[in-house]
């Protein structure tokens, strides 16, 4: 068995040849600064550290209501909160990542997260708690700038197996931060220390990763750089342009719906009788889906070889089979786990899949079109969670377990009426190797 590779790290040049079709230099070109090692380990596990802040607080809802003495409708709204700020913060700082300095961006990003979220640990009221979370959630957006670095990087052949490391430290991150915060807040009596040790963490990233980054995405263009009001103006066209990202867009806004259904509710539904568990029995589900978000590694090298129409296919399928289990025996802490489990596997491999999908467009767009993509699943994730909470709070859990399951029946009709093999075209590609051929573009 060969080693995993997710400890293997990438040493990419960060100043690489320009491309053949460019023209030779009239002038002698400066002498490129020394190539950065970019570690997909440590691209992992940062992209686990800072995405773990949209979703650790799921499992303190309970929790958050009873101490600021609010109803349990009232206290989604932080999940609520999360999940729009981090669309926010796609939209308005992720497209930033083509043209800016990306240490710099990194390490304002950060520290601004530091911030928020020790303002949340101190909250006296859920009015402030709740713009606490919408700031954080709007600046903790790391993810989805390493995520393109990392694709473009990669270079083809290799961008789904390595997107799909990266989305492993995502998984992990978005699953065990709710056991890790049920447990410290069973631990000291109280949520506010969740909030501590998540910006405690995040805080650390400071000292380690801005330094490991290239200074730009694309060090190749010599073009004149966009300014940042185009760079949100063209976002419109992209999607306009791209069936490959329209597609993706569609898909990751229908799965990650139904997965903040699911996990909106799910600390209620345990809390509530004939189950009775606290805080730290719902964040105990982040290590009782460790197998599922171990195995979702797997679908970039089976995008990389079957396409990522078959891994969306496959992962629906994942899905709706879990929301069925977690449906049909809903008092069954087993059923649970194991729906939970299929969830999270299936979702992960979705998103993987459309990801490796839409950094084929282009390195130059690379954080534009994943701005694109992840603006939609995090639109649809705000949506699950108002949709569930409203749901389970009237009518219970069968009722948003089926809402849950509406929106992956729309994604597996997507699937089957509008994702189709590429078209094999050997027509030249100048991001592939001599003798490469490429599937044919949307556009042609």
């Amino acid at each position: 068995m060969e080693p995993s590779p997710a400890v293997v790290p990438i040493a990419v040049s960060a100043a690489e040849p320009a491309a053949a079709a460019e023209p030779a230099a009239a002038a002698t070109p400066e002498p490129a600064a020394p190539a950065p090692t970019v570690n997909v380990a440590l691209f992992a596990v940062a992209g686990a550290v800072t995405v773990a802040n949209i979703y650790f607080p799921q499992p303190l809802l309970a929790a958050v209501a009873h101490g600021l003495e609010v109803s349990e409708r009232t206290a989604g709204l932080i999940a609520s909160a999360a999940q729009i700020g981090y669309a926010l913060g796609i939209l308005l700082l992720v497209p930033l990542a083509d043209t800016a300095r990306l240490r710099r961006l990194t390490s304002v990003l950060l520290a601004l997260t530091t911030g928020s979220l020790l303002v949340a640990a101190a909250a006296p009221d859920m009015v402030t708690l709740t713009l606490a979370t919408l700031a954080l959630s709007t600046t903790t957006v790391l993810p989805q700038i390493l995520t393109p670095v990392a694709a473009v990087l990669a270079g083809p052949g290799r961008r789904g197996r390595v997107v799909g490391l990266v989305g492993l430290g995502l998984t992990l991150g978005s699953t065990l931060s709710r056991t890790v915060s049920g447990a410290v807040t069973d631990a000291s009596g109280s949520w506010r220390a969740a909030y501590v040790v998540a910006a405690v963490a995040t805080a650390g990233l400071l000292w380690v990763l801005p330094r490991r980054l290239p200074e730009r995405m694309d060090t190749t263009s010599s073009k004149r750089r966009a300014s940042y009001l185009r760079l949100l103006a063209g976002l419109p066209r992209l999607l306009a342009d791209h069936r490959e990202l329209r597609i993706s867009a569609l898909l990751g806004a229908c799965v990650f719906a139904a997965f903040s259904v699911f996990w909106a509710v799910l600390a209620f539904h345990l809390a509530a009788p004939p189950l009775g568990y606290g805080p730290g029995a719902a964040g105990l589900f982040g290590v009782l889906t460790l197998p599922a978000a171990l195995a979702s590694a797997a679908a970039g090298p089976l995008a990389d070889r079957y396409g990522p129409g078959a891994v969306n296919a496959g992962g629906l399928a994942a899905a709706g089979l879990g929301l069925g289990v977690a449906g049909l025996a809903p008092y069954s802490p087993v059923a649970l786990v194991a729906g939970a489990n299929l969830l999270v596997v299936g979702v992960s491999s979705c998103q993987v899949a459309s990801q490796a999908r839409i950094f084929a467009i282009g390195r130059t767009v690379a954080a534009r079109v994943n701005t694109v993509f992840m603006l939609a699943t995090f639109g649809g994730g705000a949506l699950g969670s108002l949709a569930g909470t409203w749901l389970y709070t009237v009518y219970g859990w069968s009722a948003a377990l089926l809402a849950a399951g509406t929106f992956v029946a729309v994604a597996g009709l997507v699937v089957a009426v509008v994702v189709r093999p590429a078209v094999p075209s050997c027509g030249p590609d100048p991001t592939r190797e001599a003798g490469g051929v490429r599937p044919r573009t949307s556009q042609e």
